[in-house]
């Protein structure tokens, strides 16, 4: 019985062996034999599951061809301009070249922002914010279609915060102009732009308020207030209607995270126009300019000073030799009327002087110390500004930069 179980395991023992070889060396004698069970076939099942036509698919709520039709038009703004950092002069040794190049040393000299635009013509003019372009050295825009072009800066306009840059390329898809004075609170409107550099984005929501000002954000101010998402890196983008028209260019947001809280302005399609034709046939935009400091009457002002009006602007202060000095305007003057339209506040005062043609004469009506009186001025020219940072004291509205 020994000697059986003895053989029995040799033979084993010798049988596993060569199973080993053959299994190590040539696998495929197993398949010949029909016994490699890695090959066989397993019958497919199909499991019925419910899907939707083609044709079926619904549009009444789904603003794709609004965003199709506008995207095109938005582009990408990257700029860079001298860092104004002292340069490192180790970047000079020829030890720190040799690994570090020169191309590191002009990153560190070279400051890079992005923003956004809006073609607005085939012509290669792009509409955007002053202060995305505002002291570029190099302006770089990218177009949805991947193309890219270097823009040069045709004019800026800082007090409404728009600027018209150029590039030169063929088949541009201009942007279709809105009409604003359609637009109602309660629209539904799309927001498109790079925000934070993740790419072209579109987001939804509806107008808030229109005719927003008082903000302290741009010395003319007139927004759309809405609550589709706007980022850093939204400025410049457009806003648009459900039918893919512009309706005005995102400028701001009011945040206290760097985020979007639901409350984004943007210039209207009307101030769009009037500056960028503006901007294009001269190079600037010419405004009417009196030489005065207005000051809004406030209730605790006209009870102080027993003023029979709370409408109408307080002038501050005048301008030496200016318009208004030359025409007999007063300090403490109240203005209550310009060209025979009533000024209901300071915001309404500077755009209707605004709107003036330097050189012509115009009636402004005051009131002195209770007597009204008619002046007559001849307007100037509104002398250029360099735009600051309306929020110089952690202002919670914050610029997109």
């Amino acid at each position: 019985m020994r000697r059986l179980w003895l053989l029995f395991a040799q033979t084993a023992t010798v049988g596993l062996a060569i199973w080993f070889v053959i299994v190590t060396l040539k696998p495929q004698w197993i398949s010949q034999l029909g016994l490699d069970n890695r090959k066989v076939q397993v019958p497919t099942v199909s499991i019925p599951m419910l899907e939707t036509p083609a044709v079926a698919i619904g549009s009444q709520n789904t603003y794709r061809s609004a965003a199709k039709k506008a995207m095109p038009s938005v582009v990408n703004i990257f700029t860079s301009k001298e860092s104004g950092q002292p340069k490192n002069p180790l970047m000079d040794d020829p030890f720190f070249k040799r690994f570090f190049g020169d191309q590191q040393r002009e990153q560190e000299e070279k400051q890079s922002s992005l923003g956004s635009g809006v073609i607005i013509s085939t012509e290669g003019y792009v509409l955007t914010n002053n202060h995305v372009v505002e002291a570029a050295d190099e302006i770089e825009v990218a177009l949805a279609d991947g193309r890219k072009a270097v823009a040069k800066v045709v004019g800026t306009d800082p007090e409404t915060d728009l600027a018209v840059i150029k590039i030169a390329l063929p088949n541009l898809p201009a942007i279709t102009l809105g009409k604003i004075e359609n637009a109602s609170v309660g629209d539904v409107v799309l927001a498109i732009g790079n925000p934070f550099g993740v790419g072209q984005t579109v987001t939804m929501g509806i107008i808030s308020a229109l005719g927003r000002n008082h903000l302290g954000i741009n010395t003319f101010e007139n927004f759309i207030q809405t609550d589709a998402a706007i980022n850093p890196g939204n400025s410049g983008g457009a806003l648009i209607d459900t039918n893919g028209n512009l309706l005005g260019i995102n400028t701001a947001i009011y945040s206290r995270s760097g985020g979007s809280l639901g409350i984004g302005f943007a210039i209207p399609v009307t101030t769009v126009k009037n500056v960028t034709e503006s901007i294009i046939s001269s190079g600037q935009v010419v405004r009417g300019y009196i030489g005065v400091e207005p000051q809004d009457i406030t209730p605790e002002l006209a009870e102080n000073f027993g003023l029979a009006v709370k409408t109408g602007t307080i002038i501050a202060g005048v301008v030496r030799g200016g318009p208004a000095d030359k025409a007999g305007m007063r300090p403490g003057d109240i203005l209550t009327a310009v060209d025979g339209n009533t000024v209901s506040d300071t915001t309404e005062m500077l755009n209707q002087i605004a709107q003036l043609v330097p050189g012509k004469k115009t009636k402004v009506t005051v009131l002195r110390k209770s007597q009204q009186a008619v002046l007559e001025v001849t307007v100037g020219t509104r002398p250029k500004t360099r735009r600051a940072s309306p929020f110089p004291n952690g202002n919670p509205h914050d610029e997109l930069e």
